[in-house]
């Protein structure tokens, strides 16, 4: 099995990027449209304060996208949140986890963030257990809060404190 390379998201990423988030089994499990645009993808690439891209490759392929963005506001600048997607043919391949583990070390040791939030459907058990496994727990619940496929459905909020 070759290794899982993460770096930081580059302009060159942005069709790949839109191929993955356009596969049914991700968009399921996000707050994305179907059919992503290039420009949108072109647009979300570019550099924003406060915002980091990474992306996981296999072979120099692009399988996997983290957003990490932190607080602009004073009192909430020791807070991150981000929102992670993993192409359809690499789930269970430990991408998730690679990104997840590079998205904590930047916080924990170079942006000085001591608390990660989150937000996920109630019904993706394999989320669940990737983000249990790195320390984040549930701290609500959001009754219908997004659509999805024509119906509400609920979503956890999550965070993890660093230390």
């Amino acid at each position: 099995m070759s290794d899982i390379v993460i770096r930081h998201a580059e302009p060159r990423d942005a069709e790949p990027l839109r191929q993955i988030t356009a596969h049914p089994e991700v968009y399921h499990d996000t707050l994305q449209l179907p059919h992503p645009s290039m420009e949108m993808w072109q647009e979300r690439l570019l550099p924003k304060p406060g915002s980091r891209h990474l992306v996981a490759t296999i072979d120099e392929q692009v399988v996997g996208h983290l957003r990490l963005s932190i607080e602009p506001s004073p009192r909430r600048s020791h807070v991150a949140t981000f929102g992670v997607s993993v192409a359809a043919q690499a789930h269970g391949r430990g991408v998730g986890s690679a990104l997840m583990r590079e998205m904590i070390n930047l916080c924990d040791n170079w942006l000085r963030v001591d608390r990660i939030e989150l937000t996920m459907f109630t019904d993706n058990p394999s989320a669940m257990a990737l983000y249990r496994k790195f320390g984040f727990i549930v701290e609500g619940t959001g009754k219908q809060y997004a659509l999805r496929n024509g119906e509400y459905v609920d979503a956890y909020f999550m965070a993890r404190l660093k230390g």
